[in-house]
């Protein structure tokens, strides 16, 4: 039977749990797979979390040159999250020829090009399944399950914190600022939430999921992002009206011409829509293929036991296969020469805002849209006998640019007082 040896860099909630899979089900896994998974290091600052976590006092480190040298340690697991130290910890991994097993999405979609480069040059294995949507399996799906298709779309919900505050607003119809609250309450969303609810981590995970998908590098600069700060309560129950419901959406296309369309923003998704089920703290990924057509995958986004069971997942994968596998595209910090990343992409759109209660005001408005080529397929106003009054626009597709022209017009009208909100449609 294999024995391997594991050192785990941290831990916090993610690393606790990765402990606990493994050595509870260290017998499953010698009966299952055939090999002797044992935790032979932990970098931790806190002794004391660690021995009250079950680990052997002789096992538990501060220092990193110490755990990378350890010859009994054959793969590395860090659950730090970050850039640095995890960075230089990762590096000093490699370096010394371990095995990477990662769930910082972060450091992954930024440094991705130089974890591999040295990953390579020792012939070391470099794995991040726990990086992107949690529990759920997309990584290997796609370097795996999905190799015998081209790719040309993914469509994701893939934070769990911004899909529980939409969820509470939909369900309850609480503001943003009370669901947040009630998201940190319940340990949801951090004390700092700006990179979940302003889209950076999903812009972190898209970059990471569509260079995968589409074969070449996505970097993080080459995607739309926008968070959900701006929504209301409001726009959600008027778009329930409509049949949609709003979701932060990670959405990638590819029209295998060399063009590529990658962004992260709220949506109003039909009902109807697979994804439109999806709620709380879970997340889902939906496929587009030539030859398979589409598919989904739901689960857990986001927890101690989930993500641990994606490392877990990782490190027997690691265990068990000799050949390290890398990407499938050139690795580099910049996209290729040759790809262009779409910034006028077309979507629908729903446009809500405030007039006065004038005769000829959708006259002025649809000669806006008209001028632009915009159509609109559905329109409601609400309100009778007010001075101003909220009409709602749905425009069948159109370019980006075109919507953002014709809104910055509509808003110069003198009957217009405000305009309240722009929302694509649709994935």
């Amino acid at each position: 039977m294999k024995t391997i040896g594991v050192a785990i860099l941290g831990l916090g909630v993610v690393g606790s749990g990765t402990y606990k899979i493994l050595t509870e089900h260290r017998e499953f896994y010698k009966r299952t797979q055939n090999v002797d998974i044992s935790v032979e290091s932990v970098l931790e600052i806190n002794r004391q979390r660690a021995l009250d976590l079950g680990v052997e006092e002789s096992k538990i480190s501060d220092n990193i040159a110490e755990v990378v040298s350890n010859p009994n340690v054959d793969i590395v697991v860090e659950v730090i999250g970050g850039v640095e130290p995890a960075r230089s910890f990762v590096l000093a991994a490699l370096h010394s020829g371990k095995t990477v097993v990662t769930s910082n999405k972060e450091l992954f979609c930024k440094y991705w090009h130089e974890l591999e480069k040295a990953a390579k040059r020792t012939n070391a294995g470099l794995y991040f399944e726990a990086s992107c949507v949690g529990g759920v399996p997309i990584i290997r799906t796609l370097v795996d399950g999905m190799q015998a298709n081209v790719l040309h779309e993914l469509t994701g919900i893939i934070n769990g914190t911004t899909n529980y505050i939409l969820t509470r607003m939909t369900r309850e119809g609480l503001g943003y600022q009370e669901a947040l609250k009630d998201a940190q309450a319940l340990g949801y969303a951090e004390k700092n939430p700006t990179a979940d609810v302003e889209g950076y981590d999903a812009a972190y995970k898209l970059s990471i999921l569509a260079s995968l998908a589409f074969h070449t590098k996505v970097p993080l600069d080459k995607i739309y992002r926008e968070g959900i700060t701006q929504i209301s309560s409001q726009d959600i129950a008027y778009g329930d009206e409509l049949g949609y419901v709003l979701k932060l959406l990670a959405i990638g296309k590819n029209d295998g011409a060399g063009n590529i369309e990658v962004r992260v923003h709220p949506a109003f998704i039909r009902k109807d829509h697979p994804l439109a089920s999806v709620n709380d703290s879970f997340n889902a990924v939906f496929l587009k293929g030539d030859s398979v057509g589409d598919i989904m995958l739901y689960g857990r986004g986001a927890g101690a036991l989930p993500t641990g069971s994606a490392i877990v997942s990782d490190v027997i994968y690691a265990a068990t296969h000799s050949e390290a596998k890398y990407a499938t595209f050139k690795n580099t910090q910049s996209a290729e020469p040759g790809v262009k990343f779409v910034t006028d992409f077309k979507s629908r759109y729903y446009i809500r805002f405030t007039a006065k209660d004038r005769p000829g005001v959708l006259a002025k408005v649809a000669g806006i849209f008209a001028k632009y080529n915009i159509s609109i397929i559905d329109l409601l106003q609400k309100g009778e006998d007010m001075e101003t009054i909220p009409i709602i626009l749905i425009t069948h597709e159109t370019g980006e640019m075109s919507v953002r022209r014709a809104v910055e017009k509509i808003g110069q009208l003198e009957d217009v007082t405000a305009v309240n909100s722009v929302i694509r449609v649709g994935g």
